[in-house]
């Protein structure tokens, strides 16, 4: 799988079970600059590949009378979408730079997903690679924009259909991205295991495959002890790209803070993709692994009696042991019927050398 290689910087990403790691922190900031980059340290401290979040201003995402919340309140109370984005659009093209020139400085990827097109322009000469975000993916305006810039596009299609993502993907690709990556999605804050849907991403992959890099935007909430059962499905599953939301502490009421990962999630997430990484292995079986299995534990062909030179080698005589010694019991077809040169006694092995010419 080449598609969408450009955004990676290990040769390797598209390895199996080596995903890609975006780690969205959204607007977990809370509009602090210092929680900002505390996070993004922790995202490359714990193995991610890229830090995203979100830029927007609440005048130009939703109605402050006619978008109402489609959340839990008890996680999220807000009255309206309008509201709740007001309280944390403050960052801009100044902030979205620093914090760019942050990730460089850590060594992950910077990334944050457009919701209108002035966001769209403001941050094309920060942005390597652009995100869709699953509610947008019916906005043909700003998909026609972000296909002009000509830079790889992820894309997540939490609640569409195939016709929709097909035509996403179409205008896209017509106004000039080539490289498009889809990630299976559910648009429920957070997801109950049951809404999960897994298998969807299963069927990205048969139906988009061939031509898109496949990954998975999670909303599942990490367990007590860390485990992150829909990741690990995912990645297990062919996932080229992770994708999850970042918080520096999980307690935290309201907005992305209660279905989030935070570092330590993230770094036993990590650890445990190089433990199946070592488990997977390479595609070739490397026999030297097993030469000692292979001398010791295969049968050989050894006399089941006392033997004369010149006696017929048979059913009668001939016995296959595990032994290190002997023609191998593959060429037992081979052997029999042959003359012994000469006296063997019972259970010897049986070498080429044993056997007349």
């Amino acid at each position: 799988m080449q598609k969408f290689k450009s955004l990676f910087k290990e040769t390797d990403s598209f390895q199996y079970l080596k995903p890609y790691i975006i780690a969205e922190i959204g607007v977990n900031h809370e509009n602090s600059m210092e929680k900002a980059k505390l996070m993004i340290e922790q995202v490359a401290n714990s193995g991610g590949h890229c830090a995203k979040f979100q830029t927007y201003k609440a005048d130009k995402i939703a109605s402050d009378k006619h978008a109402p919340y489609y959340w839990d309140l008890k996680s999220e109370p807000c009255e309206s979408q309008h509201a709740l984005f007001q309280k944390y659009d403050r960052f801009g093209e100044k902030e979205y730079k620093e914090l760019a020139a942050h990730c460089q400085k850590v060594g992950i990827d910077f990334l944050s997903t457009p919701f209108d097109i002035d966001a769209v322009t403001g941050m094309a000469d920060i942005l390597n690679f652009y995100k869709v975000a699953s509610a947008d993916i019916t906005n043909v305006p700003l998909l026609r924009k972000i296909g002009s810039q000509k830079k790889p596009v992820i894309m997540s299609v939490g609640a569409a259909t195939l016709a929709e993502i097909e035509n996403a993907t179409r205008i896209i690709e017509e106004a000039g991205a080539s490289d498009i990556a889809l990630l299976h999605c559910v648009l429920n804050y957070p997801t109950p295991h049951e809404n999960a849907q897994m298998s969807l991403m299963s069927d990205m992959l048969r139906i988009f495959g061939d031509k898109y890099a496949i990954g998975y935007s999670d909303h599942v909430k990490p367990e007590d002890d860390h485990f992150m059962p829909a990741l690990e499905i995912a990645t297990i599953n062919g996932a080229l790209i992770i994708e999850k939301h970042f918080t520096y502490d999980k307690s935290l009421p309201g907005n992305d803070h209660y279905h989030a990962f935070d570092a330590e999630d993230l770094k036993i997430f990590t650890e445990k993709l190089k433990l199946y990484q070592k488990l997977y292995g390479g595609k070739a079986r490397d026999l030297k692994l097993e030469a000692k299995a292979l001398s010791n534990a295969r049968r050989r062909i050894l006399t089941s009696a006392d033997v004369k030179k010149g006696d017929v080698l048979g059913e009668n005589n001939l016995i296959a042991l595990r032994s290190n010694q002997g023609i191998d019991i593959a060429l037992w077809d081979d052997v029999v019927g042959k003359k012994i040169a000469h006296d063997l006694s019972d259970r010897s092995p049986i070498n080429w050398k044993d056997i007349e010419d």
